[in-house]
């Protein structure tokens, strides 16, 4: 796939000196039900723990490479699911979609579109967390 800039992408997406992105963070009103359901999902794509408190775990593949946490909210209000909001999960390769996919509905989440073809070489899957935040899981 071309990006905007008319490079060709990378595996898995852009080069790692490249990354935009720190981390994301999605809120959660169980932490335990959270930290299951994300450590079995994202060890699929070799990430593991990298932080965590009584507010918060992060899960990330390295040092240096976006983390994704579940936290309680800062406020402490109940976590909501912001309407358009997703986060992306980048995957080395289509079959590693489909595991990912397959790992998310077989720990409960909900289907949002099934892993597949979605346009010019980029194959993603769509579900939500069991807090509702949407996910997707790509390769391009």
């Amino acid at each position: 796939m071309r990006l905007l800039d008319g490079r060709e992408s990378l595996p898995g997406g852009l080069d790692k000196g490249e990354i935009m992105i720190g981390y994301v963070t999605l809120g959660t009103n169980d932490i335990v039900r959270s930290a299951k359901f994300y450590d079995a999902l994202l060890a699929v794509l070799g990430a593991k723990r990298a932080m965590e408190s009584d507010r918060y775990i992060a899960w990330g593949t390295s040092a240096t490479s976006p983390m994704l946490f579940v936290i309680k909210p800062y406020d402490g209000k109940g976590a909501s699911v912001g309407n358009g909001v997703m986060v992306s999960l980048a995957a080395r390769s289509n079959a590693e979609v489909d595991a990912v996919y397959k790992k998310a509905m077989d720990l409960g989440a909900k289907d949002e579109g099934p892993a597949g073809p979605r346009g010019d070489g980029f194959y993603a899957g769509y579900f939500r967390d069991l807090d509702g935040n949407k996910l997707a899981v790509f390769h391009m």
